[in-house]
């Protein structure tokens, strides 16, 4: 895979995480889009590719997909990988159909 299409992916799915939403609660919200971003940035921070990283997560379930440098897997278990799945389709769906 070339760099420029990894390149790609990573904004991509930087900015469908974004505003990663899971409730209609406002304050919950903006919780799950800071984790997000945090974990996010954590995984960049140490060199890996966040969205094989978060992919590997989601599908696999183990949490050493996600780094602990800056707590970014403590941050993460908050998280469900159903509802991390569900809004990353629905981020999609909504934004490319």
């Amino acid at each position: 895979m070339s760099n420029v299409s990894e390149t790609q992916k990573i904004n991509d799915l930087k900015e469908a995480l974004k505003d990663v939403r899971i409730s209609d609660s406002i304050e919950e919200k903006s919780h799950i889009g800071q984790i997000m971003s945090e974990v996010y940035e954590a995984m960049l921070d140490k060199g890996y590719n966040p969205v094989n990283q978060i992919i590997g997560y989601i599908m696999s379930g183990d949490p050493t997909y996600i780094t602990s440098h800056r707590d970014a897997r403590k941050k993460m278990a908050r998280i469900s990988q159903d509802d991390l799945l569900e809004e990353i389709v629905n981020y999609y769906i909504n934004n490319n159909l």
